[in-house]
Parts: structure tokens; sequence; C-alpha cells
């Protein structure tokens, strides 16, 4: 995947026409955490920010954990970034 970490878009790279990428946190799963996809492809399950933060830089997205709950570039599915568990 491109280095991407000045956001959404890999202007350093003229070759790559993905246009803005997608980052999507899913919901809780029944028994927590929760799946982290980026562009289609499952990074892993994440039961927190920093975990979301570390899938995301190992896809070559830098991003600061603090940084992950307000990033307009990933969209939370089932909840916003507080929600982690399984529903009680």
């Amino acid at each position: 995947m491109t280095d991407r970490s000045a956001g959404p878009y890999a202007p350093d790279d003229p070759e790559d026409m993905s246009g803005p990428i997608r980052v999507i946190v899913h919901p809780p799963s029944p028994t927590g955490g929760r799946r982290v996809r980026v562009d289609g492809e499952i990074l892993g399950l994440a039961h927190n920010l920093t975990d979301v933060a570390e899938f995301l830089r190992r896809a070559g997205l830098e991003i600061d954990a603090a940084e992950v709950a307000r990033s307009p570039w990933i969209e939370w599915k089932g909840g916003g970034p507080e929600r982690w568990g399984a529903e009680a």
C-alpha cells in the first residue's frame, strides 16, 4: 500500500489513481473489538484507538492514536470511537 501520511490522498505517487481511501471501523463484535478495514482489506480486530492507529501505520497510513477518533477520513459504523465492547 502507498504511504498516505498526508491523509486520504497520495499526492506523492502519481501512479496511484485510487483517489480517496476508505477507512471503516465496523460495529463492535459480539465478543468485543471492532474490525478495521482499509480500501476493502481487513487489517484486524481493534480493541481501542491505539490498535486502530497501529493497524493503519502497518498499512502505510501514519496517524497518531490521539487523532484517530476525530479523523475525517475514518468512518465509524455502529457507534463512535468510544464504543468497543459488545452490547450489554
